[in-house]
């Protein structure tokens, strides 16, 4: 078996070319986000109030690099952090005025690529893709 036939090898491939897609298009639109901060962005906006570990395991990414994430997101005024009442030592988030709307704009633009990476499939088969890799990944 070749590498180009190899799930691992393919799945990198469709990685790359959702990467490059994403970042393309919300390039063009004026933003600079990355895939991962939009992700973060939908977390807070669907879950205000969570903390850093939350966002972390809802988007599957590890908990310290999402701090950095966090960390980008609080200097470029989308994300504000605060105190949590409940433990004062814990910080919640929420998404600033600036950070909804960007993240509002965002949105579309994202839901729209979201054909593109996919693009070589007829939309049956984008479908069922989707299905498959949900259960790929579900558990892991």
């Amino acid at each position: 078996m070749q590498a180009q036939d190899m799930a691992g090898h393919l799945i990198r491939r469709l990685h790359q070319l959702s990467t490059q897609i994403y970042t393309a298009r919300t390039r063009e639109a004026g933003f600079d986000i990355t895939s991962v901060q939009f992700a973060a962005l939908d977390a807070i906006s669907a879950n205000p109030g969570i903390d850093q570990a939350g966002v972390a395991a809802l988007i599957a990414y590890d908990r310290p690099t999402i701090g950095e994430v966090i960390n980008r997101l609080v200097a470029k005024g989308l994300v504000e952090r605060a105190i949590n009442d409940a433990d004062r030592r814990a910080r919640v988030l929420r998404l600033t005025p600036d950070g909804l709307d960007v993240f509002q704009r965002l949105l579309p633009i994202v839901s729209d690529l979201q054909s593109a990476i996919l693009g070589n499939l007829p939309p049956d088969d984008r479908a069922a893709f989707l299905a498959l890799a949900k259960s790929a990944i579900r558990d892991a």
